[in-house]
């Protein structure tokens, strides 16, 4: 089950967050300091916490509200509503169970809030799961009409009950319905999949690291009271790890076979750690039992004293885990407390890491990305904030939201930039400027695409028309490619609010269209400046491969596949009902297994630029098409901006 949207209401800084999606995979949640990201994350963490803590509507209603607290007072107040979705296996678990179709949707929204307000809805279909379980059972034709009229749960129930004589397998319908808390297909849907499905929620800090030195009794004390602090936590699941328990080094002589056990468990940690860290590889973690400094203060005098230290190979030194790099200490702190969170737990998890890497320099942040992409998200959804341009993925712009507390109306979150004030965009900005000065060229025309294939093809389309006495694309466009649909909108904004002329060219089944569009609304882009492949095609739907002869490009795909093909693609082997080429050729490539199924866009674009000397001429239809599409580029071009 994934988490798929949230809106947060009534809640410290956040009178109504409004409803934000959540990605898949990695949401980046990017606001200066002050601006309520904490406060997100810490409602989200209580729809269904690892560790249990409830709202306090004393403590964590917002302060300013107070009338409107007196207003709502004793009510069950909402404060986080969460929309998930089951997954496909999931889902068929339902309908085995239920019939197929019982669920309208596969989404439900959970409610909570203060004063123990808690609620799941689904959206059902009533009539598919009666039916289901009126299939389960056969009755003789003179009892069955009425069972047979039954559209709901109750009506079932209640012609059943007025059989004079129901056969086992009605009576058992019956029994099951019955067995339903409330007699509620809802309520058992919520009891038998809803709750036990859902993710748990894990919150973790940037301050919440391993302490250097501890008691041991004080730490078996509050253990025992529930006041551990996720610092504490994470050693004590190294100790788990190792299978020793804090008891054993109350032993004097036990302790040499104990240290030896967590020297194990820390070297397996800081191998996984150097996974990802490569600031300095020459560290390791080690581990000693002392007795009391004398006038020690409490807690730390009373022993055994457990303490970490860091060895550093390079220097042959060590010393107090606490004195460590905090980068180093944040890493080996969270994944000793993720690594047995996530051997003793059942089902997903999703990750809320407040200010992860904030002590990270720069490329130790990058490496934090990195585990976040491959060690984390692979297997849990991971929600993080920052105020770093570091931690803002150059490659994954769609996965921000921004996070903007309002002198009139507190804490929003947004998934458009285009609303953030500058200081909540100067991470974004920042990223971005790493991003073009590694990737990117920029002018005061710039044309923005997804992708070098169609930087490629509009190159080759401008030669072509060119020597064919056409219009060809004015030369004072730059043309951009990004690298992705999910950065169009962001890349858009950000160049539009620097006074550049932005234009994008989108395939028009790109899922951000509807983003861009909005930013054209936002006068980010030139007047008019979305153009969709689709206006030069005549099809509902089109990438720039549609602008060629359809014949054409399959000659391109057999050439740059002539190796992984057993016989060079024809039209009839593709699904002409479908009116993009590309995407009948990737179905064509996961059903016959080419190339591991799946289809570089790429390669047939390269493989153009090699040979253009040996490939036919473009014809005219496609000449048209083109010649189109570059008058209307032309067009909205700055005319006092001539170089």
């Amino acid at each position: 089950m994934k988490l798929i949207s949230a809106r947060v209401t009534y809640y410290r800084s956040v009178a109504d967050s409004e409803e934000f999606r959540i990605e898949q995979d990695v949401t980046c949640l990017v606001g200066k300091n002050e601006s309520g990201k904490t406060n997100v994350l810490q409602a989200l963490f209580r729809l269904k916490p690892i560790e249990g803590k409830a709202f306090d509507k004393v403590v964590d209603f917002p302060a300013n509200m107070g009338r409107k607290r007196r207003e709502l007072g004793d009510s069950k107040i909402p404060v986080v509503e969460a929309t998930f979705r089951y997954d496909d296996d999931e889902v068929k678990q339902i309908e085995d169970d239920l019939g197929r179709d019982a669920l309208a949707s596969p989404e439900l929204v959970l409610t909570t809030g203060y004063g123990g307000h808690h609620h799941v809805k689904h959206s059902i279909n009533e009539m598919a799961i009666v039916s289901h379980l009126r299939s389960s059972f056969e009755l003789p034709m003179s009892a069955l009409k009425p069972v047979a009229a039954a559209r709901t749960l109750p009506q079932l129930l209640t012609a059943i009950e007025a059989l004079e004589e129901p056969t086992a397998g009605a009576s058992a319908a019956a029994e099951r319905i019955r067995g339903w808390r409330q007699q509620s297909v809802t309520c058992y849907l919520i009891d038998e999949y809803a709750l036990p499905l859902m993710p748990h929620f894990v919150y973790y800090g940037d301050y919440d690291t391993m302490p250097g030195k501890v008691s041991i009794p004080n730490l078996i004390q509050k253990r025992g009271i529930g006041t551990l602090d996720r610092g504490e936590r994470a050693l004590i699941s190294l100790l788990d790890m190792a299978g020793v328990t804090l008891e054993e080094f109350r032993t004097a002589d036990n302790h040499e076979r104990l240290i030896r056990e967590l020297e194990n468990t820390s070297n397996a940690i800081t191998e996984e750690v150097f996974e990802y860290w490569s600031q300095n590889t020459d560290l390791e973690v080690d581990l000693k039992v002392l007795q009391p400094e004398e006038g020690a203060e409490p807690p730390l005098n009373a022993g055994p004293i457990l303490q970490v230290r860091v060895r550093n190979r390079r220097h042959g030194v060590t010393v107090p885990f606490d004195d460590r790099s905090r980068g180093f200490v944040w890493f080996f702190s969270f994944l000793a407390y993720f690594t047995k969170l996530e051997e003793s737990t059942q089902g997903d998890l999703v990750l809320l890491l407040d200010e992860p890497g904030l002590s990270l320099h720069g490329r130790a942040q990058d490496d934090l990305l990195t585990l976040i992409d491959e060690r984390l998200a692979p297997k849990h959804q991971v929600i993080y904030t920052t105020h770093s341009p570091f931690m803002v993925s150059a490659k994954h712009f769609e996965r921000v939201r921004t996070v903007i507390d309002y002198i009139e109306g507190g804490t929003k979150v947004s998934a458009e930039i285009f609303k953030a004030d500058s200081d909540t965009a100067f991470p974004l900005l920042a990223a971005m400027g790493i991003e073009m000065t590694q990737t990117l060229f920029v002018a005061d025309d710039t044309l923005l695409v997804e992708g070098p294939s169609d930087h490629i093809y509009l190159d080759i389309f401008n030669d072509a028309t060119e020597s064919d006495g056409r219009a060809s694309l004015d030369s004072r466009w730059v043309v951009t490619p990004i690298g992705g649909s999910g950065k169009l909108s962001t890349f858009a904004t950000l160049l539009g609010a620097n006074k550049i002329n932005v234009a994008v060219l989108v395939d028009s089944s790109t899922k951000d269209t509807q983003a861009v569009q909005r930013l054209r609304d936002n006068d980010q882009l030139a007047k008019n400046g979305l153009i969709e492949i689709k206006e030069f095609t005549g099809t509902s739907d089109a990438d720039i491969e549609d602008l060629f002869q359809r014949d054409f490009y399959l000659e391109l795909v057999n050439r740059a596949y002539t190796n992984e093909l057993p016989a060079p693609i024809t039209a009839a082997d593709l699904n002409a009902r479908d009116p993009r080429i590309v995407r009948q050729i990737e179905a064509y490539f996961r059903k016959h297994k080419i190339a591991n199924g799946t289809f570089n866009h790429y390669k047939p674009a390269r493989t153009y630029l090699r040979e253009q000397a040996s490939l036919p001429s473009l014809d005219a239809a496609t000449l048209d098409r083109v010649e189109k599409l570059f008058r209307r580029l032309n067009s909205l071009v700055r005319e006092n901006k001539r170089r």
